[in-house]
Parts: structure tokens; C-alpha cells; sequence
């Protein structure tokens, strides 16, 4: 198997990925959502959870790192020439994610309903269809990519620094 992440280009032309590649990227992609969101079946019920709510009960390092796998899907679809607007779309999935899963314990359970790995695989899936028109990745869509991913990681660093100075403050108060 060849290499998935291929540096983007700086010149003016653009790489197409073949049907087997991208049919292997959609593959990889689905494996690692079906991991983070629906891996683990609770028995005695239908009920599915994955590595994600479990990674979360890990104070800061578990959030960090479940998104950090999470935002894998962000670079598949940049490679596949995923538009802009879906990766978007991806990358809000995993801030509303990331965000309430901030909350202690309610964070856990609310990423457990609500999967947003799946509904990233699953926007994959459909914008990159066999016969769908490719929309030209370029230098541009990388950097955009790449600045969503930091935004969302600001975003988490910025959320646990706020959690760490509220609970500094209360300790103030108790002490």
C-alpha cells in the first residue's frame, strides 16, 4: 500500500488520486470513525460507544488525543478534494464535539450520542463518490485545512485554560 498523505503542491498543478486510492481512503477513513464513535458494543443492548467518550474521561490528554485522530477525516478530505464548505461542515462537527465534551462527565455522554467522527466518515463518503466531479485541491485548500485544524485546536487549548482558571478560582474561595 502506498503512502495516504502526499505534501501538497505548490505549483499550479494538482494531483488526482485514483478510484483505488480514494476507495481506500474512504476505507481508512470509515475504520478510524467506526473506532472513535461505534467500536464497542455495550452488552444487553444495541447500544454502540467507541474509543472517543472513553478517551474523554481522560482528563485534557484523552480529549486531546481522540481529536487528534479525529481530525485525520479533516485531512482525508482535503486529499480527496473534498469543497471547502464540507470541510467546514467537518471541522464544526468536531468543535460542537470538542467543546461540550469539555464538560465533565455530561461532555462523555453527549459524545457518545453524538458521533461526530460517523457523520464526518459519512460526509466524506458522500462528496467523494465514485463519477463525482473532484473540486481541484490546490495550495489554498490545504492552508485553509490546515488553519481550521489549528483553530479548532485554539479553540480546545483556549477551552481547558478557562476550565484551569475557574477551577484555580474556586479553589481560591474554598482555601
Amino acid at each position: 500500500m502506498g503512502m495516504i498523505f502526499r505534501y501538497p503542491s505548490y505549483s499550479n498543478t494538482t494531483y488526482q488520486t485514483s478510484e483505488w486510492e480514494r476507495e481506500q481512503i474512504r476505507a481508512l477513513a470509515d475504520m478510524l470513525a467506526r473506532l472513535l464513535d461505534s467500536a464497542i458494543p455495550i452488552p444487553g443492548t444495541s447500544v454502540r460507544i467507541g474509543l472517543d467518550p472513553l478517551l474523554g474521561l481522560i482528563p485534557i490528554i484523552g480529549d486531546a488525543l481522540s481529536n487528534l485522530v479525529g481530525s485525520c477525516l479533516l485531512f482525508f478530505a482535503a486529499q480527496l478534494q473534498v469543497p471547502k464548505i464540507v470541510i467546514l461542515r467537518m471541522a464544526l462537527n468536531m468543535a460542537i464535539n470538542t467543546v461540550v465534551g469539555a464538560i465533565p462527565g455530561l461532555g462523555d455522554l453527549f459524545s457518545a450520542w453524538y458521533r461526530s467522527n460517523l457523520k464526518n466518515a459519512e460526509l466524506l463518503r458522500r462528496y467523494t463518490q465514485p463519477g463525482m466531479p473532484a473540486s481541484g485541491s490546490s495550495y489554498e485548500d490545504w492552508v485553509f485545512v490546515i488553519g481550521v485544524i489549528l483553530g479548532v485546536f485554539a479553540l480546545i487549548g483556549g477551552g481547558f485554560f478557562v476550565l484551569l482558571w475557574v477551577l484555580a478560582r474556586l479553589w481560591a474561595l474554598a482555601a
